[in-house]
């Protein structure tokens, strides 16, 4: 996983929803401001993968079109095995799990 720059920050487009669920985030005005809503992210979240951050130039967002959110499976060659769609309405976590599944079957095979 690869932590982006907020999307819904409290003093840019915030969301109804994350209003209801408590997730208020500031736009981040340094790397280390974003490492540490990155963690608090995985904390809640209860994500047990990897993560990284992205810097504050945006370059993985940008290079990836990730905004607001997408899942990429990145082989071990550093090529994209799988792109998903752009969420929230083309985000099938479903989907991704299975590219993963057959990127490792093939990878073992």
């Amino acid at each position: 996983m690869v932590y982006i720059k907020e999307i819904h920050p409290t003093d840019g487009w915030q969301v109804k929803e994350n209003e209801e669920d408590g997730v208020l985030v500031r736009s981040h005005e340094s790397f280390e401001e974003r490492i540490e809503v990155g963690q608090t992210c995985m904390v809640k979240m209860a994500l047990e993968m990897p993560a990284l951050v992205d810097e504050m130039d945006d370059a993985v967002a940008k290079a990836y079109g990730a905004m607001p959110e997408r899942l990429y499976v990145i082989g071990t060659d550093g090529r994209v095995a799988y792109k998903g769609g752009m969420g929230p309405m083309f985000f099938k976590p479903s989907e991704w799990e299975e590219a993963i599944e057959t990127y490792l079957d093939n990878q073992a095979g």
